[in-house]
This record gives C-alpha cells, sequence and structure tokens, in this order.
C-alpha cells in the first residue's frame, strides 16, 4: 500500500533527524549509506538539560531522566524520590502537531539502591490515509510509546551498574488494510544495560565515565513476519569533568560517541541500466556488505565490521556530542553544546543552548537548537523539562563502603 509506505518511511526519518539522506525505498543507496530503523523516537534527546548540551547525558551527574541517558547513574542520586516531566515539539518547521514527551521517575530504596519508571510517548499528530489510488481510507493519528522500569545499584562508591526493561509499541497506521497488504501495530520488549563511573581528583574537580548499550530487543513488524525491521540498539561511551572554581561556580565539560548497533545497509548489485539483479528466489544480489537480514546478535556484533567500505565507512557510523554546563550556586545554569553526525551517515549537525533554574524541590530547563543549514526540519526546536526532587537523608554514601569497615 503505497500511502502506508510513504508515511512510514517519511516517519523514521523524521524521527531520527535524518533530512537529507537520499535512499529509496527498494532499500538501494542513491549516494549514501544511512542506517535506518523502526522507532526511531528512542533514539531523540527526552530532556532539555542534555538537549541543551548537544545530547550529551552517558557520564553527566545524574537526576530523573538518567533512565534515558544512562540507567546505572540512578544510584548516585542523592535525593530520596524525585520525577521530571519533558515535553518536545517536534519539527515544528515542517508539521504543527508533532511532540515528544517523556515522563520519569525515581525512588532510592536505600544507601545504594535506586529504582525508576519512565514513559515516553511520541505523538506524530493527524494524518489522511487513501489506497494507491488516491481514495480516501481513513483519518488517524499515529503515535508511539515506551515503559520502562528501571533498577541501578552501586557496586563501590566510585562505580555502579544498571538496567532497564521496557515494553515499546508503535501504532503506524491504525490498521489500515488494503486487497495486498495488511498492517498491524509494532511492538518488542528491549533491554538497556549501563556502567557508571565516578571520582573525585584533587579537592575541586571530578571525573566521571559512562557506557550504556540500550534498546537491546526483538524486531518489530508492521505487517508480518517475512518484514522485520531492527530496533535502534545504539551503544554510548561518554566522560564529564567537573571544576568547582568556588564555593558557587562550577563547569563541567562533557564529551559522548554513539553508535547504531543494527547492520549497515549493502550495496546491490544493479545492472548496465540501473536495475537490481536479482538471484533465483527474486532477492537482490548483495555486491558489497554483508546482509542486513539477520538475527538480533548477529545484528548488533556484525555492526561493527559489515559496512561496504570497510573500517573507514565504520568510523563514520560514530556520532560525537559534547556540550558544557555552567551552575552558580547550584541554582542557575547555562548550557551549550554540539551535535554531528558524519555527511553519508545522516548529516545531523546542529548546535544547542539553554538555561536551568533550580530552587528548593523545583526546577525547570529549556533547550533551543540552531540546525548549521538553513531551513532544516528541526530549526527552532524546544525543549521543556520540570522537576521535582524530595529530601536528602540517604546521601551518597555506600552500604558496601560501610559494610567494609
Amino acid at each position: 500500500m503505497k500511502a502506508k509506505l510513504i508515511f512510514i518511511i517519511c516517519a523514521l526519518f523524521a524521527a531520527i533527524q535524518v533530512s537529507q539522506a537520499q535512499v529509496n525505498i527498494a532499500g538501494q543507496d542513491t549516494s549514501r549509506r544511512v542506517i535506518t530503523t523502526a522507532v526511531p523516537f528512542l533514539l531523540i534527546a527526552t530532556d532539555a538539560r542534555a538537549g541543551a548540551m548537544g545530547d550529551v547525558g552517558v557520564a553527566t551527574s545524574p537526576d530523573a531522566n538518567s533512565t534515558h541517558w544512562n540507567v546505572a547513574k540512578l544510584a548516585y542520586i542523592e535525593n530520596d524520590i524525585g520525577f521530571s516531566l519533558s515535553y518536545t515539539p517536534w519539527l515544528g518547521k515542517m508539521i504543527d502537531d508533532m511532540s515528544l514527551s517523556y515522563l520519569s521517575g525515581y525512588y532510592k530504596i536505600n544507601k545504594e539502591q535506586a529504582v525508576a519508571i519512565s514513559l515516553s510517548y511520541f505523538d506524530l499528530g493527524d494524518i489522511q490515509f487513501t489506497d494507491e489510488f488516491g481514495e480516501y481510507l481513513q483519518n488517524f493519528n499515529p503515535r508511539e510509546f515506551s515503559f520502562s522500569g528501571s533498577y541501578s545499584r552501586l557496586l563501590s562508591e566510585n562505580m555502579s551498574l544498571g538496567i532497564t526493561l521496557k515494553y515499546i509499541r508503535s501504532n503506524l497506521t491504525g490498521n489500515v488494510f488494503s486487497s495486498t497488504t495488511d498492517s498491524q501495530a509494532g511492538q518488542s520488549l528491549a533491554a538497556d544495560i549501563g556502567w557508571y563511573w565516578a571520582k573525585d581528583i584533587g579537592k575541586n574537580s571530578n571525573l566521571a565515565l559512562g557506557a550504556t548499550i540500550t534498546d537491546i530487543g526483538n524486531k518489530i513488524t508492521y505487517s508480518n513476519d517475512d518484514q522485520k525491521e531492527f530496533i535502534p540498539t545504539a551503544l554510548r561511551i561518554g566522560s564529564a569533568y567537573t571544576l568547582n572554581l568556588d564555593p558557587y561556580n562550577s563547569l563541567t565539560f562533557a564529551l559522548d560517541f554513539s553508535k547504531l548497533m543494527v547492520p549497515t545497509p549493502p550495496v546491490y548489485l544493479v545492472d548496465e541500466n540501473g536495475k537490481l539483479v536479482l538471484d533465483q528466489n527474486n532477492d537482490p544480489i548483495i555486491d558489497r556488505g554483508k546482509d542486513p537480514n539477520r538475527a538480533l546478535l548477529s545484528g548488533m556484533f556484525g555492526s561493527f565490521t559489515d559496512a561496504p567500505d570497510g573500517a573507514s565507512e565504520e568510523l563514520k557510523e560514530v556520532m560525537l556530542s559534547t556540550g558544557i554546563e555552567y551552575w552558580y550556586k547550584d541554582l542557575f545554569a547555562v548550557r551549550g553544546g554540539y551535535f554531528w553526525e558524519d555527511y553519508d551517515k545522516g548529516d545531523s549537525k546542529y548546535f544547542t543552548m539553554g538555561v536551568g533554574l533550580r530552587y528548593n524541590v523545583f526546577g525547570v530547563d529549556f533547550a533551543y537548537l540552531v540546525p548549521q543549514k538553513r531551513e532544516h526540519p528541526l530549526a527552532e526546536t524546544l525543549r521543556f523539562t520540570i522537576h521535582f526532587d524530595f529530601n536528602n537523608s540517604k546521601g551518597r554514601e555506600s552500604i558496601v563502603d560501610e559494610d567494609t569497615n
């Protein structure tokens, strides 16, 4: 069904922030090999703090939104209980009713353990469906969400691990069907794992390191078992260095590297007329690269060696996020950052900026995105986040250390 295919492809590219990719429906890349997945809304920065710092978050200081960036950080939260609500109007330059909402909350069980739940909801706005002849079928509001439960534990004073289990549901078509194609909502179960390490260096600074693999889960299908798509499993490695200038002023410098752990599109063999060459099963013949129709673990670990152009192309698939955060008396923050993606892999490049306020148990953050290219669909993207954090009785010390004394 042509209307369905066009809509799904547009939704995928929009959510993953790819506006310049040139990939046709058949899967043959005409100029660049951009990696696409199902439910790419899972990759969008959920909160205004990270969004203002170039989408960094693997090793920055913990808060309620650590459920998205690095679940292991939750064990280091100093308050007993808190929650955060974020809202991001998405692609506002093109569509006025698309948005991402994120709600997360945590509870500190004791000095070394924390649990959390979170809900991410992506509303793609209203759309009118038509068949291959342009005849009206129905109106529908496509939407996707993920619901997660998280657990984090300190292993020592300086290190923690965490795990998240999540349910993902993506309803893009409202079960529209035709004489040739049926559609259904896609569903998946997935997990995140995270590692976090932080240590004071001298009297006035702190170094933190983190690593995560997110969205490890089964493929999603929108029609039948013969047409399954990977979800956006991603590896992120990050660092953050905090310098306390004096009792009132501090600076944090953060840097993250990330890579999708899903197959790279291969180059298919074409004839002298530019048409795909098919094998005896009517499948396109791969000229360079590897078959993308692989099992979960094969797709994940094979993603480091399957690029058609070898190691040089694999390096192009690494995305960079960098940010800086200034705090005055833990009351007022100013943030800035930059996100970079290679031209051949999506070409998302943008600056970010924002501010944050904290007073007693309440906090609020704002972020603004400035793309490098004019008339970019992400231009003028705003993010808003509110925080509530209560109590401070359990502190940051670890029971692990107390038991060894």
